[in-house]
């Protein structure tokens, strides 16, 4: 199917308002008609005759939906399960797991506010450390990730959680070197995959990473819900869900613990799950190359939006190209004044005045935390930028052109004022604190 190419007649491939130029993508997205016609399918089915739906059929179902999705992700169908959202994903082996006084674990400061605060919450639990190894942002090779995160580590380092695609600056770090380095110092990783599937090939498989969680509702364009869990056999008697029901004392000796336990977690609408294989078809068909192809395309807009806003704002760009997927992010300078965020999941003002004056979606992020009060003085070079051209071509006034998925990040930063080591964003490093911005739900 072809969303570009759609009939007059036929209902839009998206549900989006016309009126908004949507560049927001990476939080929430949008979930194509035919998808939602499936989940609708499912959900009718299972109100038709819940007890055969549930009782009878769900477990087959689910598996033949865990296959499609582990082919995707280059995984053995028997070491992934289904979990609501990556954030669940990173909570479920996170709180699964035993530390001793002193161990240290590692995470970077571009890593999700809500999968930090699982960590510092566990490592308070456990007595454990939290290292925080600072990547730097602007950057300009992915070996600065490496170098920043193996030099966090110690003896004493147990565990490493790491985003693949970081959702705070854009990078898709590189995880597979990552992964490797540290399991030849005898530290094991979770990967936080949360925006990776769909913007990346996957191979967990070969991965090696003893867990990853990754969102279905991103860049695969299944209904919200949909997510899952890889964990490596040797790892799996160790993982819990965050849930404790039926499967914990189940007699079967046919099916694995792992997938008793993650199976059944209570009741739920499963629809979002069942409507992954769905997803895949429906955004594979949408070009002639599939996948790659769709892969390509939107790697290929991102960086057309960065260069645009580049210009617009004078900037060069803050990460060389081949750390880019379906995602890109702009330092900004901070404002003056400061002010209080409206939101649990932070608005900016900057992203406010896009949204009330152009029809602009698109997320400001707090990071290293959040800014004073937006960025007011880029405002009018960064709405011309987007109002002259929206991502993939057309002046102001012309039709806005269809996307199958892009989005763009300005990357609202603190000031960092005097010599080195001195300063806001300085200070949180010398005193080992965290700035705690909010960030967009996943």
């Amino acid at each position: 199917m072809n969303a570009a190419a759609a009939h007059p007649s036929e209902p839009p491939f998206w549900l989006l308002d016309p009126q908004v130029v949507f560049l927001n993508h990476g939080s929430f997205g949008s979930c194509p008609r035919p998808v939602l016609d499936c989940q609708r399918a499912w959900r009718d089915r299972l109100e038709r005759e819940p007890i055969q739906f549930f009782v009878r059929d769900l477990e087959g179902l689910l598996d033949a939906a865990r296959a499609s999705l582990a082919r995707f992700v280059g995984a053995d169908p028997a070491n992934l399960v289904f979990v609501p959202n990556a954030t669940a994903g990173v909570n479920t082996v996170l709180r699964s797991l035993r530390f001793r006084r002193g161990d240290e674990l590692l995470v970077t400061d571009h890593e999700y506010n809500a999968c930090r605060n699982a960590l510092d919450y566990v490592a308070g639990r456990e007595r454990a450390r939290v290292v925080v190894a600072p990547v730097p942002f602007p950057l300009h090779h992915a070996d600065e990730v490496l170098e920043a995160v193996l030099a966090g580590v110690t003896a004493r380092t147990r565990l490493a959680l790491l985003d693949h695609v970081t959702s705070q600056t854009g990078l898709v770090l590189p995880i597979d070197r990552l992964v490797r380095a540290l399991a030849d110092r005898g530290v094991e990783t979770l990967v936080d995959g949360a925006h990776a599937p769909g913007m990346v090939p996957l191979t967990l498989e070969t991965l090696g990473a003893a867990a990853y969680t990754g969102n279905a509702h991103k860049w695969l364009c299944a209904p919200k819900g949909a997510a899952f869990l890889y964990v490596r056999p040797d790892w799996q008697p160790r993982v819990r869900p965050l849930i404790i029901s039926h499967g914990a004392n189940s007699p079967r000796k046919e099916r694995s613990r792992f997938l008793l336990e993650f199976g059944w977690t209570g009741t739920g609408d499963p629809s979002a799950a069942l409507s992954v294989p769905k997803a895949l078809e429906v955004m594979g068909g949408l070009l002639p190359d599939g996948w790659p192809g769709l892969m390509a395309r939107n790697r290929q807009l991102a960086l057309e939006a960065r260069r645009i806003l580049c210009r617009a704002i004078d900037q060069p760009a803050p990460a060389p190209a081949e750390m880019i997927g379906a995602l890109a992010a702009l330092p900004l300078p901070d404002a003056p004044e400061t002010a209080a965020p409206k939101s649990p999941l932070y608005l900016d003002p900057l992203q406010e005045a896009l949204r009330a004056g152009e029809g602009i979606e698109v997320p400001v992020i707090p990071w290293p935390a959040p800014p004073a009060a937006g960025v007011a003085d880029l405002g009018t070079s960064v709405q011309r930028a987007f109002a002259l051209r929206a991502i993939g071509g057309g002046s102001a006034g012309q039709a806005r052109p269809r996307f199958w998925g892009r989005d763009v990040r300005l990357v609202a930063r603190e000031r960092v004022q005097g010599a080195k080591g001195q300063g806001p964003r300085a200070k949180f490093k010398a005193q080992g604190k965290r700035p705690v911005p909010a960030a967009p739900a996943r």
